[in-house]
């Protein structure tokens, strides 16, 4: 897979009119910098916002992927994004002059083609992936929706399955093994497409209003003879020259590909993926998905990306056996000694929001001078001071930019000490956040002597809040 980071050489124009609003528009791809990302510009909005791609940013779902930024919109944008994502370019800027990408042939090809045209260069800075190092699972049982993400070494692929109980769709399947050498001929040109019985539907809801057979398969799924077609075609507004066909699809439109809406589907799992905002090494599996569902999975995936982002930047080396060593906790806390109560960061799972931490309890800490002189026992408080700090690393490894917060904790409830800690003890924390609004968290922790699951010292609640330095 490629190391360095990739952008366009030059500026890149292509028009047309947007799926669902109508609008015509120009949209040009231009070169952007190193560690930019993928940013969505409305030249025809004051001071040209500029939207980035990511999950954060993602508003609504309802027949495509809609992004905004305090109100400014850009609707439909996950075929453009399948285009980048599918050319291996991870910086560039989309200025658009309206608020949805232009259609064209319901399929990612022309972008593509833009993109090559615009010439693709290499940068200096060095990609930044999300490594799937172990399972991720989403599931929908309401819909009978799957989508897991595995480990794979150093690469990528995707297989999607979908079925619509439908004769003239069935079940169909299909696979991305090779990126660069399958994604232009085999996956770009698949066309976007839609039951004929929804399209009344969009457009009441007033969608739809760039949509044509040029460019959407749709695909007939009720029970229609020429004259009862002919009479619902009238009734919502279609244009006559659309007649009902034989094959099962509106004007016997010929399919590019024998499973075409199967690879239309891997395309537009591709665009929402790279709302995580890095390319993915691993293999992704799904079963019947969506927009929704894409979404609610890249979200998983986009809180592994933040997660394993700040392992990055705070280990201070790669080691199996723990997450973070002393130094990175001094990174990632305000404490100082003496009053640094956790020792190493041996687990941190963000996506269950879970954490476990290390202390080494010393005689040389200050504490036992007093506390008690004649019978060394480490204080109730401090204890709850490192369930705290341990917490509080959970916490700061949710957000980006832990570096300009910080967490305070605003009520301790349900404590409990079981058993006294002495020197020579090493305490574990087993700390699990179980809401988190608004910048609110409670979490519930628990103290052992050994291991998980040995003697059990302390128990309790805590409640924090995220502010800023």
């Amino acid at each position: 897979m490629l190391i360095k980071q990739r952008t366009i050489s030059t500026s890149a124009t292509l028009s047309g009119i947007g799926l669902h609003t109508g609008n015509k528009c120009n949209m040009t791809f231009s070169p952007a910098p190193e560690n930019y990302g993928i940013r969505f510009i409305r030249s025809d909005v004051e001071n040209s916002p500029e939207i980035p791609a990511d999950i954060d940013h993602v508003t609504d779902i309802t027949r495509g992927t809609t992004i905004a930024l305090e109100g400014v919109e850009v609707h439909t944008i996950e075929h453009v994004l399948a285009a980048i994502m599918g050319s291996e370019i991870d910086n560039i800027k989309v200025i658009l002059d309206a608020n949805e990408p232009p259609v064209m042939d319901g399929s990612a090809i022309a972008y593509v083609e833009t993109l090559k045209e615009a010439g693709i260069v290499e940068q200096e800075a060095d990609r930044d992936y999300l490594v799937i190092e172990n399972t991720v699972h989403y599931q929908n049982e309401e819909n009978s929706v799957d989508i897991v993400a595995l480990p794979l070494k150093d690469d990528f692929r995707i297989s999607l399955m979908i079925d619509f109980n439908n004769p003239a769709l069935g079940s169909q399947h299909t696979g991305l093994f090779n990126l660069q050498a399958e994604f232009e001929k085999e996956f770009a040109p698949a066309r976007t497409f839609c039951f004929l019985h929804e399209v009344e539907s969009l457009i009441k809801l007033g969608l739809v209003k760039g949509g044509d057979i040029s460019n959407a398969i749709v695909i007939v799924d009720e029970d229609f003879n020429k004259e009862n077609f002919e009479e619902y075609r009238d009734k919502i507004g279609l244009d006559k020259s659309i007649e009902l066909g034989k094959t099962g699809i509106l004007n016997d439109s010929e399919l590019r590909y024998k499973n075409e809406p199967a690879r239309h589907k891997l395309l537009d799992l591709i665009g929402d993926l790279a709302l995580i905002g890095a390319p993915i090494k691993g293999q992704i599996l799904a079963a019947r998905p969506g927009h929704k569902s894409n979404v609610e999975f890249t979200k998983m995936l986009r809180k592994l990306y933040l997660q394993n982002k700040v392992v990055k930047k705070y280990q201070m080396k790669k080691n199996k056996d723990y997450v973070y060593d002393i130094e990175a906790i001094l990174k990632i806390l305000p404490h100082r000694y003496p009053f640094v109560m956790i020792d190493r960061i041996i687990d941190v799972d963000v996506e269950n929001r879970k954490i476990v931490g290390i202390k080494n309890v010393t005689f040389n800490e200050p504490h036992f001078t007093g506390h008690f002189p004649e019978r060394s026992i480490m204080p109730g408080v401090l204890i709850l001071e490192a369930m705290a700090q341990c917490g509080a690393i959970l916490l700061l490894n949710m957000v980006e930019n832990l570096e300009t917060k910080l967490a305070y904790f605003g009520a301790i409830d349900k404590v409990r000490f079981k058993k006294p800690v002495t020197p020579g003890d090493q305490l574990i924390f087993d700390m699990e956040m179980t809401s988190f609004k608004r910048g609110v968290c409670k979490l519930v922790g628990k103290a052992y002597k050994s291991y998980i699951g040995g003697e059990l010292v302390c128990e309790g609640e805590f409640m924090a809040a995220l502010v800023d330095k």
